[in-house]
């Protein structure tokens, strides 16, 4: 399981961000549509919402790569 940081100032980091940030995905608009058709898992549901809000412990998965969130 790989891991990403959210910035010691911020409470949560939103999931199109994070994609991108875990290096899946090359832009906001590849985010947008990937989330969109139910490609991704948030905390094991399918979540389609590309501003869902990820929070320190939450863990999401695309193509088999699970990433999880830590402050």
């Amino acid at each position: 399981m790989e891991v990403i940081k959210i910035r010691e100032d911020e409470e949560f980091i939103k999931l199109g961000q994070a994609m991108k940030k875990a290096g899946l995905v090359g832009s906001g608009v590849d985010a947008k549509i990937i989330i969109q058709n139910g490609n991704v898992k948030v905390n094991g549901e399918v979540d389609t919402r590309r501003g869902k809000k990820l929070y320190d412990g939450d863990v999401f998965e695309y193509e088999g790569v699970t990433i999880k969130v830590e402050k």
